[in-house]
């Protein structure tokens, strides 16, 4: 974006000269992103609306990038089975994960949807809605994962040590499955409504408990108990907890771009149904990426804990970039929403073109930094030499391809933010399901590559991934989609 850009004229009124409209420098620009806007995004200069969304979106995931990393640090002081335990059970809470962002991206879309019309009571009505589904999805997993986390672990490979020493984290983990759902689904209401900063200081505060709670609890620093790895769980779960009640005040409070007030609360089966609609499809596309990592790590588990706690230090480095690259998907998956709704689809794809320009830019230096300076980074998490070398490896090889990862995450999340989720979900099955595992199989197993080939399998997939939504995405067919 330039210091050029400018938001557009009023038009002027009944013959009378118009005036210039306010220049907008970088800083000013970022300034107001940080501190919340009010902008109509479906009338700003695109790469400003951008810029005004991303920023948050951006600054939120890095906050949670921030935090699976510090975590992994303080938890890789006790050992390589703490970590397996972490990545073991990571691993399984994708698929509560792919869930939490399907029924996200349903309410992402509805709510943009209905701002883009200019009708914000419709949208609070559909965000009230969609909370209510998430509330019943999580208590359903939460019960489960409390009672069957050890028989979970046991079934994912894990050693008996591993049981041991994770059971009561997974339980703990697993167990407070509704705040997991419900920090990413309101935020995803906010995000919808174009309140970005909100849903950034919502996560950064939640985070914020997360990282200064860990350490105290795994260590038993002061008053503080000291409960290995299973204070780490606690310590994730109540910071999750405190921000799904700031996420509630803000959304009942009068002011916001959307505000859920006791009405919107009853249950109303058709709007639920056309949420489902697109989150149904879209906790299946989820399932299917998310899914895949299971089975990845399922086939690392073969080769030991050293494997598992180097791919978990690798990844958990790799999602630190990959986060906040979301961040702007989700900006374009915004913009996509609410200028369809506006009746602006020429609008709404180039606002995701600029999306996908901006975030492969970024993924690409931080990417050649990887390349670079991967050694580093790994020996910060662990100093065991088998862990390290596994770890190395994983993060240099899916490095390799975040060059071309932002324009996926963009497309992706495009697809899903003007209603079109089938689109995706065809593409992650081909990429992940038809390749990627597959694929790292072979390489592992049959041509002997061991974990290497896993992490290869990871940076074809994601690449592939990346040129077929954009092949599809210039189709044009997701501007017909009806929300």
């Amino acid at each position: 974006m330039t210091t050029s850009e400018r938001l557009p004229p009023d038009g002027g009124s009944h013959g009378t000269t118009a005036v210039a409209p306010p220049r907008h420098s970088v800083w000013s620009t970022l300034r107001e992103a940080v501190r919340g806007s009010h902008q109509d995004y479906t009338q700003a200069p695109i790469g400003r609306a951008v810029v005004l969304l991303a920023v948050p979106m951006v600054l939120e995931m890095m906050m949670e990038s921030v935090f699976l990393v510090v975590d992994v640090f303080f938890v890789g002081k006790l050992g390589a089975d703490a970590i397996t335990t972490v990545g073991v059970t990571e691993s399984m809470m994708t698929i509560l994960y792919a869930a939490a962002i399907g029924l996200s991206i349903g309410a992402t879309a509805t709510v943009a949807r209905r701002i883009g019309e200019k009708d914000p009571e419709a949208a609070a009505h559909a965000g009230a809605q969609a909370i209510l589904l998430g509330v019943a999805f999580g208590a359903i997993v939460g019960v489960i994962g409390a009672l069957f986390a050890p028989q979970l672990l046991a079934a994912m490979g894990a050693s008996d040590d591993v049981v041991r020493t994770g059971g009561t984290f997974a339980r703990v983990m697993l167990g407070a499955s509704v705040n997991v759902v419900l920090l990413f689904l309101i935020n995803a209401v906010f995000r919808g409504a174009g309140d970005a900063a909100i849903a950034m200081r919502v996560l950064w505060f939640a985070n914020a408990i997360n990282i200064v709670l860990g350490p105290l609890l795994i260590f038993g620093i002061g008053p503080f108990p000291e409960l290995g790895v299973t204070g780490a769980a606690i310590g994730t779960s109540i910071g999750r907890g405190c921000g799904v009640l700031m996420q509630l005040y803000h959304l009942t409070r009068p002011g916001g771009r959307i505000r859920i007030r006791r009405q919107h609360l009853w249950l109303d089966p058709p709007v639920m149904r056309g949420i489902l609609r697109i989150s149904g499809t879209a906790v299946f596309q989820n399932f299917i990426g998310t899914a895949s990592w299971v089975g990845l790590v399922r086939i690392l588990t073969g080769f030991g804990s050293a494997a598992v706690a180097g791919n978990t230090i690798g990844i958990r480095i790799v999602v630190f970039a990959i986060l906040p690259a979301f961040g702007v998907a989700n900006a374009g998956a915004t913009l996509v929403g609410q200028n369809l709704g506006a009746g602006k689809p020429d609008r709404a794809e180039q606002a995701a073109w600029k999306a996908g320009l901006y975030n492969t830019i970024v993924l690409g230096i931080v990417g050649l930094g990887f390349l670079l300076f991967a050694p580093q980074l790994i020996s910060l998490f662990s100093n065991d030499p088998e862990v390290t070398a596994y770890g190395v490896r994983c993060l240099r090889i899916v490095a390799a391809g975040f060059l071309f990862y932002g324009y996926g995450l963009v497309f992706t999340a495009a697809f899903n933010g003007a209603g079109d989720a089938w689109t995706p979900t065809w593409i992650n099955l081909a990429c992940f399901w038809m390749l990627e595992l597959p694929l790292a199989w072979v390489l592992a197993h049959t041509l002997g590559f061991g974990p290497t080939g896993v992490f290869i399998a990871v940076s074809v997939a994601f690449s592939t991934l990346a040129f077929v939504s954009g092949y599809l995405f210039s189709k044009g067919n997701w501007k017909t989609k009806r929300v």
